[in-house]
C-alpha cells in the first residue's frame, strides 16, 4: 500500500511545485509590470519637458523672426527708393553674373537648344 501512495504523494507534491512557481511568476510579472510603468512615466515626463522647451524655444524664434520682418518692413516703407535701387543694384549683378557664366561655358561647344 506505501506503493500506491507514493506516486499519488508525488504527483501532489509535483502539482503544489508547479503552483509555487506559477505565484512566484505572477509575483514577478507583476513587478516587472509596476517596473516599466514607472519607466514608461519618466520617459513620458522627460519627452514632456522636451516638449515644452522646444516649444519655448520655437516661441521665441518665432518672435524674433516677426520682430526682424517688422523691422525691414519698417526701413522699406520709410525709403522705398533706396529698396528699390538697392533691389535693382542686386538684381543687375545677378543677371551680370550669369551672362558672365553662360559665356565661360561656350568653349564646350554646347547649345541650350
Amino acid at each position: 500500500m506505501a506503493d500506491n501512495d507514493s506516486p499519488r504523494t508525488s504527483a501532489a507534491d509535483k502539482q503544489d511545485a508547479l503552483e509555487k512557481q506559477i505565484a512566484q511568476m505572477r509575483r514577478e510579472i507583476s513587478s516587472l509590470k509596476r517596473s516599466l510603468a514607472a519607466r514608461a512615466e519618466d520617459a513620458a515626463d522627460e519627452v514632456s519637458d522636451w516638449m515644452d522647451t522646444a516649444s519655448d524655444k520655437a516661441s521665441r524664434a518665432a518672435s524674433a523672426i516677426k520682430s526682424q520682418a517688422q523691422d525691414v518692413s519698417g526701413v522699406v516703407q520709410a525709403n522705398p527708393v533706396t529698396f528699390s535701387a538697392t533691389a535693382l543694384v542686386f538684381g543687375a549683378l545677378g543677371f551680370l553674373l550669369g551672362m558672365a557664366a553662360a559665356q565661360a561655358d561656350t568653349h564646350s561647344h554646347r547649345r541650350w537648344y
